[in-house]
């Protein structure tokens, strides 16, 4: 958010800072120190494998095969509708059928942008994301289930706004943005937050403005792995992001025993009841998910940095390749995970 000269207003708290304050404030959500060292452990494991590695990001058959503009108007259209996939139904949900594959999640969004521009739908181009109507555009995010996409609306105005924007101040390219931000990831983020309100992630916890920003960080960092840290993709500062506060990753957390919810909110989640968005119990799963893998980042670079044979592995140990780390843990262990209700808020911002 960006406040005039004479604001009182402070400044939301960038989400690093923020996750801190929640935890030190949280009632209902605590970080448990001894599970992030075991999970570090784990976690350790994995990069000594190589199996996480930024190469990873263009090797996923929906992702762009090579870095360049028309891969960076790909993930800001993406990344500009990438928010709240889950339905009331488990057993239901949002699917997009793309060359013989059924895709849910975040890679429903990907599958129906990529059908379109099949069915030759400019979707990547700011005049069209900035002109398309609500009918041609239901069209384009039609599911292959009985579930529609929730907050069809809401995804509209952003993808149209976020056209709008780019014709407006980037002369129609997001390439434009990166550039004007001179390899300063946080500078990019605050950009974003500021000329495009979907990415807009701020809210109020005990008093202080708070900022989560988890669609502006996320597109940050999905050109940062896509350009394999180089080119429009290299940023100086690109560790100072954290983690992506969705509900999907405070989902793997809490199985990890990294998150320990109260007895009140345990129920909260159990019962399905859908929270407000800003309330504090969202804030608070969400500020601790950030701290938590501030720490569990941490750890888990002490651990390879112990051993000289490992300490070149800490080198891409971040909060994004953390973060990544439990998402794909998620995406592959539904059924170990099914027990654990993840929290449902209807919101645009994750």
């Amino acid at each position: 958010m960006v406040h005039g000269p004479c604001s009182n207003t402070p400044d939301p708290l960038w989400p690093s800072e923020a996750g801190k304050y929640i935890a030190e404030r949280s009632k209902d959500v605590t970080v448990n120190d001894q599970a992030v060292k075991t999970a570090a452990e784990d976690a350790a494991k994995e990069f000594i494998s190589e199996s996480r590695t930024l190469q990873a990001f263009k090797d996923l058959p929906l992702h762009p095969n090579f870095a360049d503009d028309a891969a960076i108007d790909f993930i800001f259209a993406v990344d500009t509708l990438n928010f709240c996939f889950w339905s009331d139904d488990p057993e239901e949900t949002y699917k997009v059928k793309y060359k013989d594959t059924f895709y849910s999640g975040y890679w429903s969004i990907v599958a129906a942008l990529k059908r379109a521009e099949d069915e030759g739908k400019p979707v990547f181009s700011a005049i069209f994301m900035s002109s398309v109507d609500l009918d041609e555009f239901k069209h384009i995010v039609r599911s292959d289930t009985i579930v529609e996409i929730p907050l069809l609306k809401e995804r509209l105005k952003a993808y149209n706004e976020a056209g709008r924007v780019l014709l407006e101040k980037y002369d129609g390219s997001f390439s434009n943005c990166i550039r004007r931000c001179n390899k300063d990831a946080v500078q990019l983020v605050n950009i974003l937050a500021a000329d495009f309100s979907s990415y807009r992630d701020e809210s109020v916890f005990d008093g202080r403005p708070i900022a989560l920003y988890k669609r502006a960080q996320i597109a940050v960092a999905d050109i940062w792995l896509c350009f394999e840290g180089r080119g429009l993709g290299e940023f100086s500062n690109i560790d100072k992001l954290t983690m992506f506060a969705d509900y999907r990753v405070p989902q793997t957390l809490e199985y990890f025993g990294i998150l320990q919810y109260s007895k009140e909110l345990k129920e909260k989640l159990q019962n399905r009841e859908t929270l407000q968005s800003g309330c504090r119990l969202e804030s608070e799963i969400r500020g601790c998910s950030i701290e938590a893998v501030e720490k569990l980042k941490s750890e888990t670079r002490k651990i390879l940095l112990s051993n000289p044979e490992t300490t070149k592995y800490a080198k891409i140990v971040n909060s994004i390749t953390i973060d990544n780390h439990l998402w794909d843990f998620a995406a592959s262990h539904r059924s170990k995970m099914a027990h654990l209700e993840f929290h449902r808020v209807r919101t645009i911002f994750y």
